[in-house]
């Protein structure tokens, strides 16, 4: 995986701790540790700003939050998709009061089509049109995760 070569590149001196925002990006991240070839220690949190829906309610709530301590230690978000923003700009403004060294942010799918804030991603798997996505991770009012493959949810599919 391309992402986990850049990845132990730009951090080969000074590991980060992942932090895989959960449910969704669990897939994910366990297929990226193992493409880096660098010690990387893992967290993890779980937010919610979607419930059962297909849109962001714009309301984030953080329902697990890290076990281990940031402060001086560099930051790699782990994410499933970056939608509007509004989650992850929650999350990088809550995780910036813990003091890190620095914070980045690598998702498997960006879907700029939705995007409400400006985020600077510094690791995207892949770019997705604005349409609603599952499978390897993510869901539909947690069903779907099981799909080895990623797909397109057409509106007819959404109850």
């Amino acid at each position: 995986m391309e992402l986990g070569a850049r990845i132990s590149d730009d951090y080969r001196d000074d590991p980060p701790i992942l932090v895989n925002v959960l449910k969704g990006g669990i897939i994910f991240m366990a297929d990226l540790i193992r493409a880096t070839d660098i010690s990387v220690e893992i967290d993890f949190m779980e937010v919610s700003s979607y419930g059962d829906g297909t849109e962001s309610s714009g309301v984030v709530r953080i329902l697990e939050d890290l076990s281990l301590s940031i402060t001086d230690r560099h930051v790699l978000i782990v994410e499933d998709i970056v939608d509007t923003g509004l989650t992850l700009h929650y999350i990088l403004e809550n995780l910036e009061t813990r003091h890190p060294k620095s914070i980045r942010i690598c998702t498997l799918l960006d879907r700029r089509g939705r995007r409400e804030i400006d985020l600077q991603l510094d690791y995207v798997g892949f770019v997705v049109p604005d349409k609603f996505v599952i499978g390897y991770g993510l869901d539909l009012a947690q069903k779907y995760r099981n799909l080895p493959h990623i797909a397109v949810l057409e509106d007819e599919e959404i109850p």
